[in-house]
C-alpha cells in the first residue's frame, strides 16, 4: 500500500517546498488538483504547459513522491451547452498535462443534472446515466491517444452513485483507459450505513480489477447527512457505533491490491501524520 496525501490538504506552500513537505510527512504519493494547490498563478488550459508539468515532475522525482492522481473534477452533464464545452476542453488539457507529468490517473467524479453539481434524485435516473456515459465517451476515446488512464470516482449523491453503476459504467465504454477510484465512504448516506461491509466486499467483487486508486478518509453522523472526517476518527455507524470499517478495506486492499496508491482525504495539517500511522498499524494488522 502506496499511502499518499490531497496536496491541497497539506500546508499551503509553493511547489518546491510543498512537495519536500509532502515526502518530510512520510507520504509516498500525492492528489493533486492544480487550481487547489497553486497560488502563485492562477491554473487554467493556458498555464497547464509541458513546461509546468515537467516541473512538477522534477520536484516528485527528487523528493519520491508519485503522482497518484491529477484531479479533474468537473461536471460532465453540466446541461448549459457553453460550459460544457468548456469543461471538455479542460479535461482534454488534464490529459495532455498528465501524459507528461506520468501521474497515476486523472481523477474524476460523475457529476448531476445541473449546474451546480448539486444532489437531485434525477441524478439516479437512467437518462442520467445514459448522460454520462454518451459524454465520458470521447475524452476516454482521447485519454487512449496520449496513453492516459482516466479514473471515475463513484459518489451517492452524483450519477453514478452505486458499485453496480460504476461496472455499467465501465461495460459500456470497454476501454483500459478508464478505471475507478473506489472511495468507499462516497456510497455511503445515512440509510445505508449498516451495509457498509458488503459495500465494500461488492465493490471487490465487481470492480476488482479497475480498481486504480483508493480514497481513505471516514465520517460522522451529522442528522440525515455524513460529514468527512480523517480515516480513523469515525462514529455513528448504527452496528458498530464507528466509522468505516478499516480492518476489512485494508484486508482486501493487502489481499488484492498491495501496491495501490491509497490517497488521504479530509485530514489536517496537525493530524496527517497520525491519519497515516493509523493506516499503516492497522493494515499491519489484518
Amino acid at each position: 500500500m502506496r499511502i499518499g496525501i490531497r496536496a491541497h490538504d497539506v500546508a499551503y506552500a509553493p511547489l518546491e517546498e510543498l512537495i519536500p513537505n509532502i515526502h518530510a510527512q512520510g507520504f509516498h504519493c500525492m492528489h493533486i488538483a492544480l487550481s487547489k494547490s497553486i497560488k502563485e498563478f492562477k491554473p487554467g488550459v493556458e498555464t497547464m504547459t509541458p513546461g509546468l508539468a515537467m516541473y512538477i515532475k522534477e520536484l516528485c522525482t527528487e523528493n519520491k513522491v508519485d503522482v497518484a492522481v491529477l484531479g479533474c473534477y468537473l461536471n460532465l452533464c453540466n446541461p448549459n451547452p457553453e460550459k460544457h464545452k468548456e469543461i471538455v476542453e479542460k479535461y482534454k488539457a488534464h490529459i495532455r498535462f498528465a501524459s507528461i507529468l506520468g501521474c497515476g490517473v486523472v481523477g474524476t467524479e460523475t457529476g448531476a443534472v445541473n449546474e451546480g453539481d448539486k444532489y437531485e434524485p434525477a441524478n439516479h435516473s437512467e437518462e442520467a446515466l445514459q448522460c454520462f456515459i454518451d459524454n465520458l465517451r470521447p475524452i476516454v476515446k482521447y485519454a487512449e491517444q496520449f496513453g492516459v488512464i482516466v479514473a471515475i470516482e463513484p459518489v451517492w449523491k452524483h450519477i453514478v452513485y452505486t458499485v453496480e453503476r460504476a461496472r455499467k459504467v465501465l461495460d459500456a465504454i470497454d476501454s483500459p483507459n478508464l478505471q475507478i477510484i473506489f472511495d468507499p465512504v462516497n456510497l455511503l448516506c445515512v440509510d445505508n450505513l449498516a451495509q457498509q461491509d458488503e459495500i465494500i466486499e461488492k465493490a471487490f467483487d465487481l470492480l476488482l480489477k479497475d480498481i486504480a486508486v483508493v480514497h481513505c478518509k471516514d465520517y460522522i453522523v451529522e442528522g440525515s447527512e455524513l460529514k468527512s472526517v480523517a480515516a480513523g476518527t469515525g462514529k455513528g455507524n448504527p452496528v458498530t457505533g464507528g466509522g468505516l470499517n478499516y480492518p476489512l478495506l485494508l484486508k482486501k486492499i493487502k489481499e488484492h491490491k498491495p501496491y495501490v496508491h491509497c490517497t488521504l482525504e479530509n485530514t489536517v495539517p496537525e493530524n496527517a501524520v497520525a491519519t497515516r500511522e493509523f493506516m499503516e498499524r492497522t493494515y499491519a494488522s489484518v
